[in-house]
C-alpha cells in the first residue's frame, strides 16, 4: 500500500485493527496534528512509512499467570508486556493491574509512552504492560502471590538494557517490591530492572509524587505564558488515585484551591477548597477499597456523576482514566477554563480535544504534562547505574528542570497566532526525536 499521507496510515491501521478503538484514537490524535507539519516539511513516502512503522509494536508478549488465593485455590489471569519502540533506549513504561487491561488499552498506552518518553529528553524507549488481575478487595498475601507469579514469566523479557517496567494503575510501591523480590530470586542479580521501588531497595525519592508534581509544574509554566500564577486558581481534579492525590496536594501547596476529587461512583465538592487534612482522609478511605460516597468530609458534598459540567473552575486537571471528558464536558469547560492539564493518559476524546483547540483553551496533553513519573523513573535508572542515591531535593530540582524543558519543546513546536497548541507541539516534538532516531538506526 502506498503511503503518502497520515490518512493512508490511519486507513491501514484501521483496516488491520478494527477491534482496537482506543489505540486507533491515540494514533488518530497524533496523525491529525502531525499532518500539517509533515506536509509543510516536504515529507516523503519513506517518512510516512516510518511513521506507520512507529505505530507498530516491536513485540507483544502475552502469557498466562497462575497464582494461589487465600483459600488455596489456583486462579489464572492474562499477563502482557508490550515493547513498542526502542529507538531511543530501553523500553520504558508502567505495569497496569486492572480488569480493563487488554491489548487495545496497552497499545494505546504504549504508543503514548513513546512520545512521552521522547519529550523528557532521556534515552528511553516506549513500552507498557500489565494484567487483567484486579487487586481491589484482594488481601496482601493474594497480591504478593499474584505479583510473584507474574514475574516468573515477565523476568524473561526485562532487564536494565532491555526493558525497565514501572508502576501504573493498580501497581504501586508494594507491588513493585514484591515483583522485584521475585526478580532477584529468579535471576540472582541486584540491578535496577524495575523503577518505582522503595528507596530501601534502590528506588528514587520523589517517584511516588512525581507524576502529580510534574503536572503542576507544567501548569505553572503554562500560566507563566500569560503572566499568571497558581495562587488562587480554582481547580477541578478528577480521580483519587496516586496521580490525583499528588496533583491535589501540590496544587494546595502552591496556593491553588482544589474543589474536587472523584472516583467511579461520583465526586466530592468543597466550595472552600479541600485541605491537606481532607486529602489525607480521602486517601486513607480509598486505601480501604471504599468509595467516596461513604466518606464524610466537613463542608464537602458528594454527587453521583462527573464534575466537568457541574463545577465552574479556572483549571481542570483530569487525573482518573482515558476518555473521561466528552464533547459536552469540553464545551462546558471551555466557557470558564484558563487551562486544562491532563494528569491521566488521554482523558479527553479526540472530539473533546477539538472543542478546546477551537476555543483556544491552553490544553496540555498527558504525554507532556504527566511525563513527570517516567522522568523520575529515568532518574532512578541513573541512580541505580551509579549505585548512588540522590536526595529528595535533588530529584525534585531535576524534575522541575525536565518539566520546564518539555514545556519549552511544546512552546517551540506548537506556537500559533492565537497562543500555544500544546497537543500539536508535544506530538511534533516527540515524533521528530523518535523518527530521527529510527532513521539513524536504519529503521
Amino acid at each position: 500500500m502506498v503511503m503518502t499521507s497520515t490518512n493512508d496510515i490511519l486507513a491501514a491501521l484501521s483496516a488491520r485493527y478494527p477491534h482496537q478503538p482506543t489505540f486507533l484514537q491515540a494514533v488518530a490524535e497524533v496523525c491529525t496534528t502531525l499532518a500539517p507539519y509533515l506536509g509543510a516539511s516536504g515529507a516523503t513516502e519513506a517518512d510516512y512509512v516510518r511513521l506507520l512503522r512507529l505505530a507498530t509494536p516491536e513485540r507483544i508478549i502475552t502469557f498466562k499467570v497462575l497464582w494461589t488465593n487465600d483459600q488455596g485455590a489456583i486462579e489464572h489471569n492474562i499477563g502482557y508486556r508490550l515493547q513498542f519502540n526502542s529507538a531511543l533506549g530501553s523500553y520504558k513504561g508502567g505495569l497496569r493491574f486492572d480488569v480493563t487491561v487488554n491489548e487495545d488499552i496497552l497499545k494505546f498506552l504504549g504508543f503514548e509512552q513513546i512520545f512521552k518518553n521522547a519529550l523528557t529528553g532521556l534515552p528511553l524507549g516506549g513500552g507498557k504492560g500489565g494484567s487483567d488481575f484486579n487487586p481491589k478487595g484482594r488481601s496482601d498475601s493474594e497480591i504478593r502471590s499474584f505479583c510473584r507469579a507474574f514475574m516468573v514469566e515477565l523476568h524473561h523479557h526485562i532487564g536494565i538494557e532491555v526493558d525497565v517496567p514501572a508502576g501504573d494503575m493498580g501497581v504501586g510501591g508494594r507491588e513493585i517490591g514484591y515483583m522485584m523480590g521475585m526478580y532477584k530470586e529468579l535471576t540472582h542479580r541486584s540491578e535496577g530492572a524495575m523503577t518505582g521501588k522503595d528507596p530501601l531497595i534502590g528506588g528514587s525519592f520523589g517517584r511516588t509524587a512525581a507524576t502529580g508534581h510534574g503536572a503542576v509544574y507544567f501548569a505553572r509554566a503554562m500560566l507563566r505564558e500569560s503572566g499568571k500564577t497558581l495562587a488562587g486558581l480554582r481547580c477541578v481534579v478528577s480521580g483519587s488515585g496516586n496521580v490525583a492525590e499528588h496533583t491535589a496536594r501540590k496544587l494546595v501547596s502552591e496556593g491553588a484551591v482544589v474543589l474536587t476529587l472523584s472516583d467511579r461512583t461520583g465526586y466530592l465538592y468543597k466550595e472552600a477548597g479541600l485541605t491537606t487534612g481532607d486529602i489525607d482522609a480521602i486517601i486513607a478511605h480509598k486505601d480501604t477499597d471504599a468509595n467516596l460516597d461513604t466518606i464524610a468530609i466537613s463542608g464537602a458534598t458528594f454527587t453521583v456523576g462527573k464534575p466537568w459540567q457541574a463545577v465552574v473552575a479556572d483549571g481542570y486537571f483530569p487525573c482518573a482514566t482515558q476518555n473521561e471528558i466528552d464533547v459536552a464536558d469540553a464545551k462546558a469547560i471551555a466557557k470558564h477554563a484558563v487551562l486544562v492539564v491532563e494528569g491521566a493518559n488521554m482523558p479527553l476524546s479526540n472530539e473533546a480535544v477539538a472543542v478546546l483547540h477551537d476555543a483556544h483553551i491552553p490544553h496540555a496533553p498527558g504525554k507532556a504534562s504527566n511525563a513527570g513519573g517516567v522522568a523520575v523513573s529515568g532518574l532512578e535508572m541513573a541512580q541505580n547505574a551509579a549505585h548512588y542515591p540522590w536526595s529528595a531535593d535533588e530529584v525534585e530540582a531535576k524534575l522541575i528542570s525536565i518539566m520546564e524543558n518539555i514545556h519549552e519543546r511544546c512552546r517551540i513546536e506548537g506556537g500559533t497566532d492565537w497562543g500555544i497548541d500544546y497537543v500539536g507541539g508535544a506530538n511534533i516534538a516527540g515524533a521528530k526525536r523518535v523518527l530521527a532516531a529510527m532513521k539513524v538506526l536504519g529503521w
